[in-house]
């Protein structure tokens, strides 16, 4: 078997994996979406399988008015005890000087749960792990963000010791073990003893195309005494821009029960529009940060490397001991709302599905008008990650408007500055229900159809809406009986939905495009709209 990467397509950033007995486990980052931190298993690496997100109370994690992109910031996994143990960081602010993150900690028995209440840990940075000592002592290794605007953010890593009796940390034995490279912006550390050697990975460059992983070693855990590899950077794809894999860097280490090495890190598979010259634009990941695995030698010193070179590879040798697992072909997916809860594929945004966005059960899903999809609170969406560059997604929605604040249907997202979508609404000059397209584009909003929005037949009880993404680009569509479509005059950039579109002009730019299906009712009176099923098919 070989490893095709990524290995988890669409948005699946800062994996953490372990290996618990014959079986891996690799937990990524959510950011503002719900449940929090998403959790895959394998037996072989190459085929994953996704389990229930362990942060699933707001008991755990309350993200109600975070910012896009805040929330959860590269959570970590980790097994000893008899236990899992899970890291994870709560981001408030993501634009300007401060963080202010808060570092939390539960734990399980089983991977599937019940995880515990959470333990607070602390907040001097982010990307926070625990690290699992060989005499027994536990220690929280983080990133430390410095605020003041003389100094640079990015202030090191952190090594703070953690008491398991009180379940707290020991403020006096924190010091900063490592500063990075010159590349600086240090991050997502994690520190694994190999053969007498503290070997701690972090990455640095930032999360875009100069972004890499460094490595570095000490024989203590000593205040600053490590050294760095003489193989840095362990990946990067900063200066490989015609490899098929690109932002290779923030990830973990893993060994097989055999004695192999793989390491999993976050990447991006950017495309540019034709006109875009190959090296001037690295291109647009409209799928997010991804998950890939790259296998791991070590040469005489001790010293880890990637094989193949330290740009990845596409394609990597599986492991020797590897045990065949069985997962989906693809991601496609197909749902009646059969069921009371929601499938585990669909998020919402920072808040769990609950009666005041809706209800699921008996084969529909009813949405509840609330915000406009730039509310950061009081918001009816649920959606699942773009997964392909190429699928068909589709809905059927009955809704009855009685004004123009009322607004259902079909929407590809990003966040709460970039999105569009294909909706069923109210027009007051024809006293008509109509199909508007329109596209928020950080403060510009466009209404596509205008007075040629396209009116539903008085007859027509339901609305068919399906999209059409093609990589580049993407459309919508409608049909009033399910079999006829028509396609709407309106071919969108789907390079606004990606994280480099974002990251121009906002902060958050850490996660990917998701589609979805989404209720609005400025007016206030909790307008519903019932969606009789949903159709993801990838091409």
């Amino acid at each position: 078997m070989k490893i095709s990467n990524p290995v988890l397509p669409g948005f699946n950033a800062d994996p953490s994996m372990i290996r618990v007995g014959d079986t891996y486990y690799i937990a990524t980052s959510t950011f503002d979406w719900w449940p929090g931190v998403r959790l895959h298993e394998s037996k072989d690496m190459v085929h994953w399988n996704l389990l229930p997100g362990p942060l699933n109370r707001v008991s755990q994690l309350d993200m109600r008015g975070n910012p896009s992109g805040g929330g959860i910031w590269a959570p970590d996994l980790s097994y000893a005890d008899g236990k899992f143990w899970l890291i994870y960081t709560d981001v408030k602010i993501v634009n300007g000087a401060f963080k202010d993150c808060t570092n939390y900690l539960v734990t399980a028995e089983d991977i599937h749960g019940p995880w515990s209440e959470p333990v607070r840990v602390n907040g001097v940075g982010f990307d926070a792990s625990l690290f699992h000592d060989d005499d027994g002592r536990k220690y929280l290794v983080q990133q430390t963000w410095d605020f003041r605007e003389y100094r640079h953010p990015f202030n090191g890593i952190t090594l703070t010791e953690f008491d398991t009796e009180t379940m707290h940390l020991k403020p006096e034995t924190a010091r900063i073990i490592w500063h990075g490279t010159d590349v600086k912006l240090v991050e997502g550390p994690h520190l694994y003893k190999i053969n007498g050697w503290y070997y701690l990975f972090c990455a640095e460059g930032g999360t875009q195309y100069e972004h890499q992983e460094s490595v570095a070693r000490s024989r203590t855990l000593d205040a600053l005494s490590f050294e760095v590899s003489p193989h840095d950077p362990f990946i990067s794809n900063f200066d490989t821009p015609d490899t098929y894999l690109q932002k290779q860097g923030h990830g973990a280490l893993v060994n097989t029960p055999g004695g192999e090495w793989y390491y999993a890190s976050l990447c991006g598979r950017p495309w540019r529009h034709e006109t875009e010259p190959a090296h001037g634009v690295r291109g647009w990941c409209t799928l997010g940060r991804e998950t890939s695995i790259q296998k791991v030698e070590w040469d005489e010193d001790g010293w880890p490397y990637v094989v193949g070179g330290h740009g990845g590879q596409r394609y990597v040798e599986a492991p020797k001991d590897a045990i065949e697992t069985e997962a989906p072909v693809d991601h496609s997916q197909h749902d009646e709302f059969e069921s009371d809860e929601l499938d585990i594929n669909w998020n919402t945004l920072r808040v769990p599905f609950t009666e005041a966005m809706g209800r699921v059960s008996g084969g529909s899903l009813t949405l509840r008008g609330q915000g406009s999809l730039s509310n950061l609170f009081e918001l009816s969406l649920i959606g699942r990650r773009w997964q392909a560059f190429d699928f068909d997604a589709e809905t059927k929605v009955t809704f009855s408007p009685d004004n123009y604040m009322q607004m259902a249907g079909l929407t590809n997202f990003y966040n709460h500055l970039c999105w569009s979508w294909a909706f069923v609404t109210w027009d007051e000059k024809r006293g008509k229900r109509v199909i508007e397209v329109a596209q928020n584009d950080f403060d510009t909003y466009t209404s596509f159809l205008k007075d040629k929005a396209i009116e539903v037949p008085d007859d027509v009880e339901g609305v068919w809406l399906r999209t059409k993404v093609r990589t580049s680009t993407y459309t919508y569509e409608y049909s009033f009986d399910g079999e006829i479509w028509h396609e709407i005059q309106v071919t969108l950039d789907a390079a606004v939905l990606s994280d480099d579109h974002v990251a121009r002009r906002y902060g958050g730019f850490f996660t990917g495009a998701f589609v979805g299906l989404a209720a609005v009712d400025l007016a206030g009176y909790g307008k519903e709209a019932v969606f009789g099923y949903f159709d993801y098919q990838e091409r």
